[in-house]
């Protein structure tokens, strides 16, 4: 099964896609229609399709979320005590952080760089909303002082319940650090976060095996309401935008090499499961599991990859940074609007401090883009034009998103002198024991 997941995966991806196409065309007779050309009537009749096609992957990603949760807290845990001292954890801690600082500028960087030199948004030919309209995205809490608050749990329990991440990091790291200091006493603790660990992976496996059908409802949903048309009339913008995705491919990637060598080339056949399942889903999310799996196999030792991985999700979304200054920087030139470099710069800084800690929001990117927006009196209006095609955006970012700690994960174990000989790239997880006839 494991060998075969990938492709199952890609198959559902392409008869999504023909499915949702199929359904769009029944519809209104065409594969390319306008979106604002379709009557009323028939974007309901679609909507109630991607009703019921949107069950099939809500019920995949709710299964996902189940594992987050203990999924971090074992794993982090685990390694935090297999690492042994306060101090390895200290230097692990920093040269993650560096890392993940250096990434989101260069990702930010290029974002802006690139929007700057291809237009998208100079004269696009878009119908534009009125600039007083309101693209219905909740605004996050502007007070600094809650928002780093808000990092740190008051409860655990609340924290996983949410899933936010960042919160389930800390618990985790006081846990692991109060296991190590009292020591013998906390073997047995130690033995059964050991066995929750590889029970978590376990369930993971079974909850994988509905990815590619969570996949084809994924696609089929996207396609059947938008059509393929709404890509031609946005294709500069999303064109665009994966050119800069595939640059920064190509520039974590060499990252990787200067630092793990020749190794780090065969990094993608690992994680390519992984990218493939967020990409199709638009969830970074919904790959966590088997990113985590992939790496160990790589060789990252689990102590560094459940460290890292996790921080990743809050700290570390080189998608969605690169996103954030491309859209932004869009929709003003949709608007004639000239953003001297100097207030550029000033918003790569404003995005790169407010973007921390928010994954954890649905479509946290725009929530962050909104509250930037407002900051430079740009027309809040314009998110309502990239709503239409966030959704082949957001597969894109999430995709990269993987990429992105992934690399981060590898580097920390090769700067920590720590990084196993690999395995195969798939291995067949163990199966439930079944009963025979004798």
């Amino acid at each position: 099964m494991a060998r075969r997941l990938t492709f199952y995966i890609m198959i559902g991806l392409i008869l999504g896609i023909l499915a949702g196409a199929a359904i769009h065309f029944s519809y209104t007779g065409s594969v390319l229609t306008e979106p604002s050309s379709i009557p009323d009537d028939v974007k309901a009749a679609l909507a109630e399709w991607g009703k019921y096609l949107g069950l099939v992957t809500d019920i995949f990603l709710r299964l996902i979320k189940m594992i987050i949760a203990p999924l971090i807290f074992a794993t982090l845990v685990s390694g935090i005590v297999h690492m042994g001292d306060t101090a390895a954890l200290g230097r692990v801690g920093a040269k993650t952080i560096g890392w993940f600082i250096g990434a989101t500028i260069v990702s930010l960087t290029l974002g802006m760089i690139l929007v700057n030199i291809l237009q998208p948004g100079a004269g696009g030919g878009f119908e534009l909303p009125p600039p007083d309209v309101t693209a219905g995205i909740a605004k996050p809490e502007s007070d600094f002082f809650k928002i780093i608050a808000e990092m740190f749990p008051k409860s655990i329990i609340e924290g996983m319940a949410n899933n936010t991440i960042l919160q389930i990091v800390i618990f985790s790291v006081f846990f692991g650090v109060a296991m190590t200091a009292v020591g013998e006493k906390a073997e047995p603790i130690a033995k059964g976060i050991d066995s929750l660990v590889h029970v978590m992976l376990q369930v993971t496996d079974y909850v994988m095996r509905a990815s590619p059908l969570a996949v084809f409802a994924a696609m089929t949903k996207v396609v059947a309401i938008n059509g393929l048309g709404i890509i031609g009339t946005f294709i500069k913008f999303i064109g665009s935008f994966y050119l800069g995705l595939a640059i920064l491919w190509i520039v974590l990637f060499i990252a990787a090499f200067l630092v793990v060598g020749p190794r780090a080339g065969t990094l993608f056949r690992y994680i390519r499961e992984p990218i493939l399942l967020a990409f199709s889903t638009a969830s970074s999310e919904a790959a966590y599991p088997r990113t985590l799996e992939a790496l160990d196999r790589f060789g990252v030792p689990p102590k560094i990859a459940s460290f890292v991985l996790p921080l990743g999700y809050s700290f570390n979304l080189d998608g969605s940074m690169m996103y954030m200054t491309f859209a932004t920087l869009f929709i003003a030139q949709l608007y004639g609007m000239h953003i001297p470099l100097e207030a550029q710069i000033t918003m790569l800084l404003t995005l790169m401090l407010t973007s921390k800690g928010m994954a954890a929001v649905p479509r946290a990117s725009l929530v962050v883009i909104s509250a930037v927006m407002a900051q430079f009196h740009i027309p809040e209006a314009g998110l309502v034009l990239i709503l239409a095609v966030d959704q082949f955006l957001d597969m894109g970012r999430s995709g990269t998103n993987v990429v992105g700690n992934a690399v981060a994960a590898v580097v920390v174990a090769k700067w920590e002198s720590d990084l196993d000989a690999p395995e195969p790239p798939e291995i067949e997880p163990p199966h439930a024991p079944t009963s025979h006839a004798h």
